[in-house]
């Protein structure tokens, strides 16, 4: 086991921790000994044992000779059960893998993915200790803070459209954002999520390919939502939903938003095609019909994003009245005619 790599939870939404389950779906009232034991098999000791194991989990527990059980809060962590208990979910999370503390979540993400993980499986760490950001960046991913999440997909497209997936998944965060907090949010080409013009959220989508099949497709999505300090390189492009907010946020409120936004706009893609999340990209992206400069590998130039074609590359009409069809690259605001 390496230094940066706890061992897993390893949960399957069929095998869940039962007793949890049942105590979350009874939302903070009480469940009664005999019940527990009616419904499990099992005896008053096994039970205590189990509540226990609980309270060792983080659980605040109240007991009542009368009353029976409850949970009265719960532990700022991820854990499957929460999951499952707050995201109304069909394929996204049947198996979950969860980390105190890994590396990188894509990563271990690819290497379940070759060794045949299924689809929708979920890789899950409270801290990332080499999380990867986009072009061999660094992910700042401290404990208990932020969302990171990878996902293995299984699509049945052309590899060319893959990227369309992470135009997909940027809209289900933006959305999630919204709909759980209220706040503001935007995308920045092609997989910045921002408040305010600072970045909350990046992307990264990994991917296994033969010419015309998609062996697995791996995103990485990494939230703020609750730091407070950023690193001195991003202090002043980063922001967290807590600092936006100006209060701290249900970290498991936001991970379920986002799935269950995911999982609709997939399924919609895998029947409908892409176009109408792309719409959505639109009119959630920050970019269109706005000065930009662009940076790629083989330089930089500046112009305004017109639109995004059927692909998801970015048209840039140049200063030079020319139109460019940008694939990947760097985007920035700061331009000004």
């Amino acid at each position: 086991m390496s230094a940066d790599k706890s061992i897993a939870i390893v949960r399957d939404k069929k095998n869940p921790d039962r007793l949890l389950m049942m105590m979350l779906a009874a939302k903070g009232g009480y469940i009664s000994g005999e019940e527990i034991s009616r419904k499990f098999g099992v005896s008053r000791s096994a039970i205590w044992k189990q509540v226990n194991h609980l309270r060792e989990m983080g659980y605040e527990m109240e007991s009542s000779t009368r009353l029976g059980y409850r949970i009265f809060k719960s532990p700022d962590l991820l854990f499957p059960e929460e999951i499952w208990s707050k995201a109304e979910l069909s394929f996204l999370g049947d198996r979950i893998y969860y980390y105190s503390t890994i590396g990188s979540t894509n990563s271990e993400a690819k290497r379940l993915a070759q060794e045949g993980a299924s689809h929708g499986t979920l890789i899950i760490a409270e801290e990332q200790t080499r999380g990867k950001g986009r072009m061999g960046r660094v992910w700042t991913s401290p404990r208990g803070t932020g969302i990171w999440v990878s996902i293995v997909l299984k699509p049945q497209i052309m590899p060319s459209e893959a990227p369309k997936l992470t135009m997909l998944t940027a809209v289900a965060v933006t959305e999630a954002i919204t709909e759980k907090t209220g706040i503001s949010a935007g995308i920045k080409w092609p997989n910045d999520v921002l408040i305010d013009g600072k970045k909350v959220c990046g992307i990264l989508t990994e991917m296994s390919a033969e010419t015309d099949v998609v062996n697995y497709v791996v995103i990485g999505t990494g939230i703020n939502v609750n730091n407070d300090i950023f690193p001195d390189e991003i202090k002043d492009t980063a922001i967290s939903l807590k600092i936006a907010a100006g209060n701290a946020v249900d970290r498991i409120q936001i991970l379920a938003g986002f799935l269950e936004r995911l999982e609709y706009h997939y399924k919609t893609a895998m029947a409908r095609g892409f176009e109408p999340v792309l719409n959505e990209w639109r009119k959630l992206c920050c970019n269109l019909g706005k000065p930009v400069e662009i940076v790629t590998r083989d330089g930089s130039f500046t112009g305004i994003a017109e639109d995004i074609d059927e692909q998801g590359a970015l048209i840039v009409k140049k200063t030079d009245g020319k139109f460019e069809r940008v694939l990947s690259g760097d985007v920035s605001l700061k331009y000004r005619r």
